[in-house]
């Protein structure tokens, strides 16, 4: 047989005591730190640090929220797919929109994608809700455009989309924002992995 650690929980131990030795994580508060921590167990990139942004509240607005019982709405299913249901602290629902009757059409008529499109089912639970989105920048950018025009903001945001068309753009447009807490990642790096790993670390104090 070959000679591999074994045991999950030491495997987890040595995983988050390797990120603490490899990363620069002075740079953030208390609070923030696990979150950040369990960002970087999500992609295996220590030098991600270099790349995350957060408001100061972030943690604070977040963990209310979900004790609160609000839901956690998600641009992409492999985003909620991601999230892991017994760290959440109120059976808190985790929704994805993309499988509704007609969005495809109304995406076609609106002139954007499916996942911006999805943002409409969103609107009645935005003040209580934590929003993660880590695959598609059209939605964080149609989130912030709703912002705008007078839609309820969340209580927090994840937004870190992945790719080479608009998701550095998008993110650097969460960053500028004064009126939102949120937690960000610049540039071309993102996705599910990141952006769920960081929702699990909001949702339980656990690290």
């Amino acid at each position: 047989m070959s000679d591999y650690l074994r045991d999950g929980a030491a495997i987890y131990r040595q995983s988050f005591a390797t990120i603490r030795a490899e990363a620069d994580l002075s740079a953030f508060p208390a609070d923030l730190e696990p979150v950040v921590v369990r960002m970087i167990h999500g992609c295996g990139q220590t030098d991600l640090t270099e790349n995350i942004v957060a408001t100061d509240g972030v943690v604070a607005a977040a963990r209310t929220a979900l004790a609160g019982g609000g839901p956690i709405l998600c641009d992409t299913n492999m985003v909620a797919s991601g999230i892991t249901r017994r760290r959440l602290p109120a059976g808190n629902a985790v929704r994805c929109h993309l499988g509704e009757p007609g969005l495809a059409e109304l995406a076609e008529r609106t002139g954007t994608t499916r996942t911006a499109a999805a943002l409409q089912y969103w609107l009645d639970d935005l003040p209580r809700s934590v929003v993660a989105i880590g695959n598609a920048p059209t939605a964080l950018f149609a989130l912030l455009d709703l912002i705008d025009a007078g839609a309820p903001a969340p209580a927090a945001i994840v937004g870190a989309p992945v790719g080479f068309v608009g998701a550095a753009e998008s993110c650097a447009a969460l960053a500028l924002r004064t009126d939102l807490q949120f937690i960000t990642v610049t540039g071309r790096r993102g996705g599910s992995a990141i952006t769920a790993s960081a929702v699990n670390a909001l949702a339980s104090t656990e690290e």
